[in-house]
């Protein structure tokens, strides 16, 4: 990622451009979203990572693409999409986390599934995230801890979890490797 100039500023241009087509005020925008004003405001910034989960809240209170968002491409895939193994479309959306998106290529879907990697950090460097949806995460690789609320949760290989993405939730791996799993927003 290009550091003078981050992916994220050119997401946070497509959003308020979305915003000013649609004729809405970042109050309106946030009452939309089931957001605070001031979030809308930071990801319109250009200042600040913009979450890949508020991308996609946008995207489907707006019904749009969330590529569109995330890219500045249009999906063109309505029937299927196959992204053969090494072709995810990286995402760089939150600088903990490393996010490749899946299908990226279908147009029109109601769910947005990515592969994430997460490294090993200590518990205070864990930052909290919050969002309208639910999310459901399958470990392949390695153990996360996952503090949802209050709650703390380690997964192993082939663990599931499904939860309200409203609970403010953080991850890191254990132990001194990554943790790979697939993640799935709603």
């Amino acid at each position: 990622m290009d550091k003078e100039n981050p992916v994220y500023k050119e997401i946070a241009y497509r959003l308020r451009g979305l915003r000013d087509a649609l004729g809405i005020s970042q109050e309106e925008m946030a009452e939309k979203l089931d957001m605070t004003i001031a979030s809308v405001m930071e990801f319109e910034s250009g200042e600040i990572d913009i979450p890949v989960s508020y991308l996609f809240s946008v995207a489907k209170t707006f019904d749009m693409d969330p590529t569109v968002l995330m890219s500045g491409g249009e999906s063109h895939l309505q029937n299927y999409s196959l992204v053969k193994k090494n072709k995810a479309m990286a995402v760089d959306r939150r600088k903990d986390y490393d996010y490749h998106s899946l299908a990226y290529r279908f147009a029109g879907r109601k769910m947005e599934p990515f592969w994430v990697t997460v490294p090993p950090k200590e518990e205070s460097e864990m930052t909290f995230n919050d969002h309208p949806g639910q999310e459901f995460i399958h470990m392949l690789e390695g153990r996360l801890e996952v503090i949802l609320g209050t709650r703390k949760i380690i997964m192993e290989s082939g663990d599931s979890l499904y939860f309200d993405s409203h609970i403010p939730h953080a991850m890191r791996s254990l132990d001194s490797k990554n943790a790979k799993f697939l993640d799935v927003l709603s």
